[in-house]
């Protein structure tokens, strides 16, 4: 039975599941979500994610919502397909988790807004964004790389020299980023910016960001 991701090219929490599946090369459905419309605050999306976001996610009579629990799911269930992405070293895993949970709690807040302004209003609405909450925005985003920019001159990726979940959960938001203005502040570091450029050059990246959004 083929697995279904129900959600939005314009979601990056759909987009980390697509990633995860596409790095261990598994075949999937993805049933489109109208977020314009609201579908997925309607019965049939509550059903499946009660808190009304997408993606849901079902691998036979496995359902589940909330990207980065299903990410890790699918990592263990076919850890023999693709890339490994959860290091089998208990202490490297741990450094990985660190790092999946600072993109969480840390980076998605803090530049979620700068996507929403710059990427999400005009996608999904026509609007433009707001200048000066652009220009408050990336203040933190500065800082914020500054921080990411001090880890990965230690390491190729955030959880060592391995690509793993803790990489692929920062995909969906930056690539939305680097068409943005803001793409400078990126590329004013020099490990980040080569971060950034090895990730989006992934196979994985290349099959899911080539998918229309319409």
């Amino acid at each position: 039975m083929v697995i279904k991701v129900y959600g939005s090219m314009f979601s990056f929490a759909t987009l980390r599941v697509l990633l995860c599946l596409a790095e261990k090369d598994i075949d999937f459905e993805l049933i489109t979500v109208d977020l314009a419309s609201e579908e997925h605050k309607k019965p049939h999306m509550l059903a499946l994610n009660p808190f009304g976001q997408v993606p849901a996610f079902e691998d036979g009579d496995l359902k589940l919502f909330e990207s980065r629990a299903i990410a890790r799911c699918i990592s263990l269930t076919y850890a023999g397909k693709g890339t490994d992405l959860i290091n089998s070293d208990p202490k490297k895993a741990a450094v990985e988790d660190v790092w999946l949970e600072v993109g969480a709690h840390k980076f998605d807040p803090a530049v979620g807004t700068l996507v929403w302004e710059l990427c999400m209003k005009r996608f999904l609405f026509g609007q433009n964004g707001d200048e000066d909450i652009v220009n408050e925005e990336e203040k933190k985003l500065v800082s914020m790389l500054d921080v990411y920019e001090a880890r990965l001159s230690e390491s190729k990726y955030l959880g060592g020299d391995s690509f793993s979940l803790a990489d692929l959960s920062h995909m969906p938001i930056i690539k939305f980023l680097m068409g943005t203005e803001v793409k400078r502040v990126f590329e004013a570091r020099p490990h980040v910016n080569a971060w950034v450029a090895d990730m989006l050059a992934r196979p994985s990246c290349v099959k899911v960001f080539g998918v229309p959004a319409y």
